[in-house]
């Protein structure tokens, strides 16, 4: 993601696509979205439900839901104080946000993953945040919209991490039962168990232009057939052209496209 330059009051932020400075409330304006290359700049969760949500309106729901430490996982520092610091930093809502509200009108419940939050990465929290979406969905037939971010599951679980993808999983075929759509959006990067799950389930999977998408990162799948990747592998138009997407979208279309693709499925 880029970064703002020192410039006064942050006025300017570089695009690493194209290297052009870019006057901050131009890209802003745009929807994050770099207006010389179309790059597609990285977003907090609160903004992308601003951004989806008419008149940027909506109700969080799931917010006291929290990881612990189950296994007293212990790398460079504890788990449990990295823990501390990011629900210092995130208001403690862990890596995915669940808020409620109206896209174009229609009734819609949405899940958006922060990737600051340890890369959006999927831990317990975030699978019973989902799971709980999904049971609200059930419950009061809406549709569900999931924005997926995340460098995957959240290693310092473990196995407890991994159970969340048969959990969310699970719970999206009971959706699939009752008729009830289920839109995936994959944005930069969606990796791991998260594109081995939920990301890769949608009625609909629709992705964001030049958004990051696979299991495995290109290097380590390299390194393990011993090939050169064709250019663009595991990007979004990429995928698009084998199937692996149903459309990819730019974000200033993104509404506008869930509106009318939730109405058809509905």
């Amino acid at each position: 993601m880029a970064k703002e330059t020192t410039g006064p009051q942050g006025l300017w932020i570089k695009c690493p696509d194209c290297r052009e400075i870019l006057y901050h409330r131009e890209v802003t304006g745009n929807s994050h979205v770099c207006p010389r290359c179309s790059h597609h700049f990285r977003i907090s969760a609160d903004l992308r439900l601003q951004m989806l949500f008419d008149n940027g309106r909506y109700k969080k729901f799931f917010g006291k839901i929290r990881s612990s430490d189950p296994l007293g996982f212990v790398d460079s520092k504890p788990y449990s104080e990295r823990l501390k610091v990011y629900n210092k930093k995130f208001n403690g809502s862990d890596a995915v946000v669940v808020g409620q509200g109206e896209i174009c009108k229609i009734p819609t419940l949405v899940a958006a993953m922060e990737f600051g939050f340890m890369g959006g990465s999927m831990g317990s929290a975030v699978g019973e945040k989902l799971a709980r979406s999904i049971d609200r969905c059930l419950d009061r037939r809406l549709p569900l919209v999931i924005v997926s971010c995340s460098g995957g599951a959240r290693m310092q679980e473990g196995i407890l991490s991994l159970m969340q993808l048969a959990k969310v999983s699970t719970g999206l075929a009971r959706m699939r039962a009752k008729a009830l759509p289920f839109i995936s959006v994959l944005t930069d990067p969606t990796t791991g168990g998260v594109t081995a799950s939920y990301a890769m389930l949608g009625d609909l999977n629709i992705a964001e232009p030049g958004a990051l998408i696979g299991f495995a990162g290109p290097r380590v799948i390299e390194q393990t057939i011993r090939q050169t990747l064709p250019e663009g592998f595991q990007r979004s138009e990429f995928l698009l052209e084998h199937g692996m997407l149903d459309m990819v979208i730019p974000r200033p279309e993104l509404k506008a496209t869930l509106a009318r693709c939730l109405s058809l499925l509905r």
